[in-house]
């Protein structure tokens, strides 16, 4: 078993029902530009209603121009923490990681050590995908009842700056309903892990948060 020292460079929260999300687009130089920059997260029901989907997405705000350049860093590890005692200690992880052309998944797995350092579980690998290159049909695969994808992906996240701008200047009093989507035109790069929900316990509701994490 692998273990590696890992710095969490960002973490965002989001509390599993239907669909919840948890966004964020802009961030500290630190974390900006490096591979590690999580803009949203995302947990939701699948099509086959005995799944959930989980997506991370990270570095946002490509342009169709600087996608097709953009990559998953070697170095930087997407894991997604699941806690399914109410506890907000991750009693699973499902970890991704790039390795030459594809992405490899590892979990649902209880995490080697809670917390800021992670053991990459290199003796639960769940699967791989070759990661999709932008203008290219996506590349999924399926293993153990599992689904993944990794590759660019339009941004899917609806805000409008300007607006929420105009508010807090005080010269709007709400927004426009649709309004205009700032983000529109731009891509991320989306990790996709589709899992049966026999695999995550057997609660009726969980907590979901995903870290990115670089090896130091």
């Amino acid at each position: 078993m692998k273990k590696s020292k890992l710095y969490i460079s960002l973490s965002l929260v989001a509390i599993t029902g239907l669909l919840l999300v948890a966004a964020d687009h802009i961030d500290s130089p630190g974390v900006s530009n490096t591979g590690n920059d999580i803009t949203d997260v995302y947990a939701f029901q699948g099509a086959d209603t005995n799944n959930l989907v989980f997506v991370v997405n990270t570095q946002g705000l490509l342009t169709p121009g600087t996608t097709g350049a953009a990559t998953f860093k070697e170095n930087v590890l997407t894991e997604i923490n699941i806690d399914n005692n109410g506890d907000n200690v991750e009693d699973l992880v499902i970890q991704a990681i790039k390795r030459g052309n594809k992405m490899h998944f590892f979990g649902p797995v209880a995490p080697g050590t809670p917390g800021t350092s992670s053991t990459i579980k290199t003796s639960n690998a769940a699967g791989s995908v070759e990661i999709s290159t932008y203008g290219n049909a996506a590349m999924t695969s399926t293993s153990g009842g599992m689904k993944f994808f990794a590759g660019p992906r339009d941004d899917p996240f609806f805000f409008d700056l300007g607006r929420f701008q105009a508010i807090l200047g005080g010269s709007a009093p709400g927004f426009n309903n649709p309004g205009t989507d700032t983000f529109a035109g731009t891509n991320v790069l989306s990790t996709v892990i589709e899992v049966p929900k026999s695999m995550l316990g057997s609660s009726s509701s969980i907590n979901v948060w995903a870290e990115t994490k670089e090896k130091q």
